[in-house]
This record gives C-alpha cells, sequence and structure tokens, in this order.
C-alpha cells in the first residue's frame, strides 16, 4: 500500500483507515506517514497563532503525540481530520496559555471602528496572513480563535485561562492594530 504525501487529504478511504488502524496497532510506519499526510494542514493552524517555526514544529509534534496516544478513542464518526484538528488546536491552546506574559484582567472595551473596505479589499490573502501574524502573541491567539476558528469570548477565556472582557479586549486590540497598519498599507496601494 502506497500513499503519495501530497497536500490533498483523502476523505474516509480504506488507505486513511489502514493508517489509522495501523497507528492503533502503533506501528511507527503507519505513524509517520499519517504525520506526513496531514502535517501541512496541521502546521497551517499552528503558524495561525505561532510564527516561530521552532516553536510551531514543538507544538504541532506535541499535537500529533497526543493524537497518537488517543487514536484507539477515534471512533470513525465523522472526518479524521477535524478529529485532528481539534487535538493540534488544543495542542496550540496549552502553548498559548502557558506561555502567557500575562493574565490580567482587563475589562476595557472599545467599539470597533472598521476599516475602509476599498483599502481591505486590495489586500492579498498572504499580506493579510502576515498582518495577523505581526499581532503580539496574546492577542493574535485571541484573534485567530475568534475570527478565523469562530470560538466565542466565553470558550476562548476557558482555553486560554483570561476573563471574556479580556478576550474581548485582545479582540478589539487586535482589531485596532490591523486597521492602523491596513491603512498605513495604503500609501503603497494603487487606486
Amino acid at each position: 500500500m502506497s500513499i503519495a504525501l501530497t497536500y490533498t487529504v483523502p476523505g474516509q478511504t480504506n488507505e486513511l483507515q489502514e493508517l489509522i488502524y495501523g497507528c492503533m496497532r502503533n506501528q511507527r510506519s503507519a505513524q509517520e506517514k499519517l504525520y506526513h499526510l496531514f502535517y501541512p494542514r496541521m502546521m497551517g493552524v499552528v503558524r495561525r497563532y505561532i510564527d516561530h517555526t521552532e516553536q510551531a514544529e514543538e507544538v504541532l509534534n506535541n499535537g500529533f503525540l497526543r493524537a497518537f496516544q488517543k487514536i484507539d478513542q477515534y471512533t470513525f464518526q465523522g472526518s479524521f481530520e477535524g478529529w485532528l484538528r481539534k487535538i493540534v488546536f488544543h495542542a496550540v491552546s496549552d502553548y498559548v496559555k502557558q506561555n502567557a506574559r500575562y493574565n490580567e484582567k482587563i475589562m476595557l472595551v472599545e467599539k470597533d471602528q472598521y476599516v475602509q473596505k476599498d483599502h481591505a479589499d486590495r489586500l492579498y490573502y498572504a499580506q493579510l496572513l502576515e498582518l495577523v501574524q505581526s499581532l503580539p502573541g496574546a492577542t493574535r491567539s485571541v484573534f485567530n480563535m475568534y475570527v478565523m476558528e469562530g470560538f466565542s469570548h466565553k470558550e476562548i477565556g476557558k482555553m486560554l485561562g483570561i476573563s471574556e472582557g479580556t478576550s474581548k479586549w485582545h479582540l478589539s486590540e487586535g482589531r485596532r492594530i490591523l486597521k492602523d497598519k491596513i491603512e498605513k498599507l495604503q500609501l503603497h496601494l494603487k487606486k
């Protein structure tokens, strides 16, 4: 059985099921193939929150280790990628929580001020992702969890060990910083 290690991930195919069963039997070759198969997408999840390559690799490896330890809990109901993504996300969440430089309870909520639509429309996805990556660590994490992953402030607060108000403040701060950066970019954008 050979599996092409590409960026596309098959659905619940027989090949994927065999890999999962191999991992359940603790077969190193199956674990390695599964790791390489899902590495690009799971690294994408991690890199939304952690911009340093070495830390991202460490967190991703911890996520895969957890997945291999819990793989017998996968019931083949729903997508394996979704199941794996959840485990990797929890590894990211734990890393962010452990490495938060502060856990102050900031109760400051600003009204959102929106960037002019025409400026934002001119940004390429890569530029926008780069701007999000430049946000301060805790603010970037909350922004990604809220905007990209769709978590509520209550859920974010529980996962990161912060109050809902602090989560709202970080989201507002992230939006403010991004707005400022996008408006500065307009000097370089042609109308």
